[in-house]
């Protein structure tokens, strides 16, 4: 395991999972919907390797740059091809990345919560699809784009929500949006270097833990 700052194990009773390229690898149902987006607007399709990088910052984000600023004027009507399709499609190639479920059983005892900005909706029927809903406490999605990573928002809405003190509480994400809004909350963070997100960024980021699989967690986390 590499580990970026603190090296001993932590007591924590909340902890704050980002969910896309943390718990799942949702990238190819994503990259598919975009294209299908497109094609339906007669522009052209983006590559994958494009639209891997837009995703993180919630669906108007997403496809405010699939679309390029030359395309703006599209943006409603792509938002509405795009959630019905993916709405239908959002988890036929995603999967769980190895290790979640189990790592989430091993943390059965303590608060869970998932903040993301993917959509609530989408959220919660991906969840439900890999029957891992169960294990949440609550679920914050990026619907309200005013109070969405990197803003520490999202995280002081669930730690007041949950009583939770600060040093008792982790953020874990793949990208350096969540470890940023997790220490502008002035909680604990860990990066996981297998997401979406690029490992470099993780990295200058700063998070406190830095893992490279899920099942690392349980060495964290006391």
């Amino acid at each position: 395991m590499e580990k970026s700052r603190n090296l001993k194990s932590v007591d924590v009773d909340l902890i704050i999972f980002d969910l896309d390229g943390t718990l799942v690898d949702s990238k190819r149902d994503i990259i598919d919907a975009v294209n299908h987006m497109l094609r339906k607007l007669d522009l052209k399709e983006k590559t994958d390797k494009e639209i891997t990088g837009y995703i993180g910052w919630g669906v108007e984000a997403l496809i405010e740059d699939s679309l390029g600023a030359e395309n703006s004027k599209l943006k409603d009507e792509a938002l509405a091809i795009f959630k019905k399709y993916y709405g239908k499609h959002a988890t036929d190639k995603t999967i769980l990345y190895p290790g979640v479920k189990e790592t989430l059983g091993y943390l059965k005892d303590k608060k869970k919560v998932i903040i993301t900005n993917r959509n609530y909706e989408f959220t919660v029927s991906t969840l439900e699809a890999f029957k891992i809903r169960e294990y949440f406490d609550h679920i914050e999605g990026g619907d309200n784009i005013k109070c969405a990573k990197p803003s520490p928002c999202p995280l002081e809405k669930v730690i007041n929500k949950f009583g939770a003190e600060k040093k008792r509480s982790i953020m874990i994400g793949d990208m350096h949006i969540d470890i940023l809004s997790g220490k502008k909350s002035g909680i604990i963070t860990c990066g996981v270097t297998y997401g979406i997100g690029k490992k470099k960024d993780i990295i200058e980021a700063g998070p406190d833990y830095i893992i490279n699989s899920m099942p690392e967690l349980k060495e964290i986390i006391r």
